[in-house]
């Protein structure tokens, strides 16, 4: 994995959103699920695919902000998961 996805999947890891290994097609990169949403103590959101007008398209913005900090944004594969793609 790239330098910038490692960081931002080891970021956002340890902040206790469902990050998955792995492109859509087999990339070297990672997505994250929308399934696995409240998972942790704090009953985060990480996104919600049926709720566009929140966060920024429906992906909550402690995940764009990694994101943004990295060079990447999310983009959507299916109403249950994100990709991660470079800017």
């Amino acid at each position: 994995m790239k330098r910038n996805y490692k960081k931002a999947y080891t970021k956002l890891k340890n902040m206790g959103c469902p990050v998955i290994e792995g492109g859509d097609r087999g990339e070297d990169t990672f997505r994250i699920s929308a399934e696995q949403n409240c998972e942790d103590v704090n009953e985060t959101v990480w996104a919600d695919y049926n709720n566009m007008g929140w966060g920024l398209f429906g992906v909550n913005n402690k995940i764009n902000a990694v994101l943004d900090a990295n060079g990447l944004y999310a983009e959507w594969i299916n109403p249950g998961v994100l990709s991660v793609q470079e800017v």
